[in-house]
């Protein structure tokens, strides 16, 4: 397993709607003084792949329409194979015009993870913890709770003008609802199950589990935070 003696702490954040990942996410890495990563990723990626941020944007675990459109055509187009991985034919094109699978965008934000995980941060979604699962001093956290009390959360954030959990045009005209709910739900861990097949949901994945909805976020913050601090010091190999 891979280490970084003496560097910054990373975490991984894995979390369903609701849950406060987008206010838990950059508040632990204020604390940890390490970079967020969130819209930064999609951004990343864009830049090296060579397309629009917003087409990087709709094969995101964060844009769940995008990745439902994505899934969906994953039902109705042929398949090629690149190596051992079978693609599903999309029409995105970098600028000079080639076509672009989506095992590419993918491929790269696993990059953009991984040089993380050699500096120090926080990734809030994208299979991080599957990506790095093989980092002993990686920390990661699944962040959930249950179902109407994460959307009387996302109501009450989105009452009071907080819009960062929802990144989309069609997130911000009305409130919250169950159907949005349960559609980014189904989104982020269909991302999970279709390219690292694994259950985002188990609890084996991860290090903590915190229903983030019964405690406050600065209790959730404190619990992070420690955890981080311990595992990035090899707390894993001590009583």
């Amino acid at each position: 397993m891979s280490s970084r003696p003496g560097r910054a702490p990373v975490v991984t954040i894995s979390a369903t709607y609701g849950a406060g990942g987008s206010m838990i996410g950059p508040a632990v890495a204020a604390r940890l003084d390490v970079p967020f990563l969130d819209r930064a990723l999609p951004t990343a990626v864009a830049a090296r792949i060579g397309c629009s941020l917003d087409e990087a944007l709709q094969r995101d675990d964060r844009a769940p329409s995008g990745l439902e459109r994505l899934l969906v055509s994953a039902a109705r187009l042929p398949t090629v194979t690149l190596g051992s991985v079978d693609t599903t034919y999309i029409g995105t094109t970098n600028a000079e015009g080639r076509l672009l699978y989506d095992h590419e965008f993918v491929e790269q934000t696993e990059r953009v993870i991984r040089e993380v995980a050699r500096t120090g941060g926080v990734i809030l979604g994208r299979a991080a913890a599957a990506v790095l699962a093989d980092h002993s001093d990686v920390l990661h956290v699944r962040l959930d709770g249950a179902r109407e009390a994460r959307l009387r959360r996302a109501r009450r954030l989105w009452e009071l003008g907080d819009r960062v959990e929802f990144h989309g045009p069609d997130r911000v005209n009305a409130p919250p609802n169950g159907k949005v709910l349960d559609a980014n739900d189904r989104a982020r861990a269909a991302y999970v199950r279709r390219f690292y097949r694994i259950d985002p949901t188990e609890a084996a994945h991860y290090h903590l589990v915190i229903d983030s909805t019964a405690l406050s976020t600065d209790a959730c913050v404190d619990v992070v935070v420690r955890a981080a601090k311990d595992r990035a010091q090899g707390g894993d190999k001590e009583f």
